[in-house]
């Protein structure tokens, strides 16, 4: 099934804009683009689709998803209403306002070229833009950065400890760290949530203990270490109000990366309460925070939130999800063409489903990338083909989702 949005444009760039010419190898750019802004949001752990937008009108939907289903609109902590028997998680009343005023396009069944099922490996395929582990040694946003001609250099920084794979292969990149940026001991909790998955007693248990300090997060009730680091979905607005005011400032960057951690639910994961719903509530209030923060800035900005795989389509034996395939994308903001989907829906049919376990890739994320670095920033096909995506052969940018 292809969901009905797209439409194509006939130019990159429409209104009498000026474009340049690169040297061999680089590209055409407009200099209406050079103020556009893009935030990329990276969910770690991998992010359950299905709960963040549910099909509750498919007919497999509830049975497959026992106690994770989500009730149809209208329902006690049911979905809002998307289209097409869609609807978004109920705490995700930010993103259904952003939809409402067209200004939020959704990618279903979304994820990158990699099949298997580690976080770590999935992330670097994610980062890199490569279509295999360890494809490249740098990441698809900072070629595209390095790309631009020398007179329309764009900036970046990624509100972190160190600068992510994504942003590598980039002079013009760097990070930067608030007090409260999340430590580092979230990245074993995952190595630990991989490990411990199929056991039945240890599994639950650690599950069980990482809900309890997302609550305490959320909540505000964890407070401060000693180095005023906070983690879980509590942090995430703070980080965004950092993105914000950095990509706001004078001289400011062009772009920032963002990393949310915490998105590993295998076991207790809940459905319109729980501890994924806490980080959809933590996330939503986050994008709420950044769109505030940007301001005027706000109708020239776009937010991409992805994640590095999906997660199973049927509940496990512990109240959660294992690690999947596809999974949803977002594209937010004012130079988002919104209210309507992107690319593909494979349905939850018994054989759509990959492997017989998971939502089916239809739509590979690259394509999204594509399309914010083409209509968002004006990079031509050609870089994109050789330069920024060089292992990307066939895939092409899903069109009409950014405004001319």
């Amino acid at each position: 099934m292809t969901l009905p949005l797209m439409t194509r444009r006939a130019a990159l760039m429409a209104g009498g804009a000026m474009f340049l010419a690169g040297s061999a190898g680089a590209l055409t750019i407009s200099r209406q683009a050079a103020d556009r802004k893009f935030v990329l949001v990276i969910l770690r752990g991998a992010m359950d689709g299905l709960a963040a937008v549910a099909p509750y009108g498919d007919a497999h939907y509830s049975a497959l998803r026992g106690k994770l289903a989500l009730a149809p609109p209208g329902e006690a902590s049911g979905v809002l209403p998307l289209t097409d028997g869609f609807g978004l998680h109920p705490n995700l009343a930010f993103l259904y306002e952003q939809w409402t005023g067209r200004e939020l396009a959704i990618i279903p069944a979304c994820a990158s070229p990699y099949r298997e099922r580690s976080h770590f490996d999935a992330q670097d395929v994610l980062e890199t833009g490569a279509a295999e582990v360890f494809g490249a040694s740098d990441g698809w946003l900072g070629r595209a950065l390095t790309a631009l001609p020398a007179d329309l250099k764009r900036e970046a920084v990624s509100i972190s400890g160190s600068l992510p794979l994504v942003l590598r292969g980039s002079p013009l990149a760097t990070s930067w760290a608030p007090s409260f940026a999340p430590s580092a001991s979230e990245d074993t909790l995952n190595r630990l949530m991989d490990l411990y998955a199929g056991d039945a007693l240890l599994g639950p248990a650690l599950a069980s203990a990482i809900e309890t300090n997302a609550i305490a997060s959320a909540s505000g009730m964890d407070g401060m270490d000693g180095k005023a680091r906070r983690n879980g979905p509590g942090a995430y607005k703070g980080l965004a109000e950092a993105a914000a005011r950095l990509l706001s400032a004078e001289g400011e960057p062009a772009a920032a990366v963002l990393s949310f951690d915490g998105w590993d639910t295998h076991a207790n994961q809940g459905a319109a309460n729980g501890q994924l719903a806490l980080r959809l509530a933590g996330l939503d209030a986050a994008l709420r925070e950044l769109r505030n923060g940007l301001g005027a800035h706000w109708p020239r900005t776009v937010v991409a939130v992805v994640t590095e795989f999906g997660r199973t389509v049927a509940e496990n034996g512990t109240g959660g999800t294992d690690h999947g395939s596809g999974s949803a994308a977002f594209l937010l903001g004012g130079a988002v063409s919104g209210g309507k989907f992107g690319g593909d829906w494979p349905g939850l049919a018994p054989k759509a489903l990959f492997q017989g376990r998971d939502l089916a890739p239809a739509n590979d994320i690259r394509s999204v990338f594509m399309a914010v670095l083409q209509d968002h920033w004006g990079v031509d096909r050609d870089t994109l083909g050789r330069i920024v995506f060089p292992d990307a052969i066939g895939v092409r940018s899903i069109s009409g989702l950014l405004r001319a």
